[in-house]
């Protein structure tokens, strides 16, 4: 056996630092959604139900069912972007399936490649003996990467992140976040079709905001806040709250931040941009220590 999980930890801190991006990919594939058809089985197959998942997301029905959903989607909201994802397409397929194709699976193998990178060039000496130890060339990243097997775990923290932000969302919020990302995309596959592209990502290092939750004019966070922030933000719109939020409504909020996969420093890190009191920050900070987790 070999010691490979440095490698592992790795991946997550990169993965982590990427969670913005993530939850910004997520919105922008679910754009559009809403104006599909929504199916259900009927005695002929699949059939369509007649309304569109964008109708019944707005009258509170169910997109998706026990009968054909994962099982870990299940107890979804109705009309959340949770319930979307257990939602059936017109061939049958769960939206979910489809999500982790399209979504999960590449943005976690970019992740290892990305984490690859940073090995190779902070700890030369450790990845070329990683590279021996799994038989492969350490210049063939995505062959040690295979090797490793790091991205199915990968993936299974990705899909914690996405769920922990956007699970409850709306999906009509969740779309409405994802429209500048998704013209975006679609600009960018004009370029590809008519010839190299010209330059880096435009949306390289950008963070969506929350529709739902007001900044607050602290200033910019800095990147290494982005992931944290957008799941803070999304832990206030959990939270149900009037904003900004009161000093009553502090345990509450902590509850919701770490409930969202925030660690305590974390927690701290963010009170300054979130739509919180005063007092209510420092509640929360309190609330943190006295409970022996910051």
């Amino acid at each position: 056996m070999f010691d490979v999980d440095w490698m592992g930890l790795l991946g997550r801190e990169v993965l982590r630092e990427r969670a913005a991006a993530l939850i910004a990919e997520a919105c922008a594939w679910a754009v559009g959604m809403s104006d599909r058809p929504h199916y259900r089985h009927g005695s002929a197959g699949v059939v369509p139900s007649g309304l569109t998942l964008g109708v019944r997301a707005a009258t509170d029905q169910l997109l998706g069912s026990e009968e054909d959903g994962r099982l870990d989607l299940g107890d979804a909201r109705a009309g959340s972007f949770r319930d979307a994802l257990n939602a059936l397409d017109g061939e049958g397929r769960l939206y979910a399936d489809r999500f982790d194709e399209e979504v999960l699976h590449p943005f976690a193998h970019e992740t290892c490649l990305l984490a690859a990178e940073r090995a190779r060039a902070t700890r030369p000496g450790a990845w070329a003996e990683l590279a021996d130890d799994v038989g492969e060339d350490p210049a063939d990243l995505p062959a040690v990467l295979q090797a490793g097997e790091w991205e199915v775990p990968l993936r299974m923290e990705a899909e914690v992140l996405v769920l922990g932000a956007l699970a409850d969302v709306p999906l009509l919020d969740v779309e409405a976040e994802g429209v500048p990302l998704s013209l975006v995309r679609a600009a960018e596959a004009v370029l590809r079709a008519a010839g190299p592209p010209a330059g880096p990502d435009p949306t390289a290092g950008t963070v969506p905001t929350a529709g739902t939750v007001p900044t607050t004019g602290a200033g910019p966070p800095g990147d290494d806040l982005a992931g944290s922030l957008f799941l803070a933000r999304a832990a206030v719109t959990a939270a149900g709250v009037p904003l900004p939020v009161a000093p009553e409504a502090a345990e509450l909020l902590v509850g919701e931040l770490l409930a969202h996969g925030l660690e305590p420093d974390e927690v701290v890190a963010v009170l300054p941009h979130l739509p919180v009191q005063p007092a209510t920050a420092d509640e929360v900070v309190a609330i943190v220590r006295a409970a022996g987790i910051g």
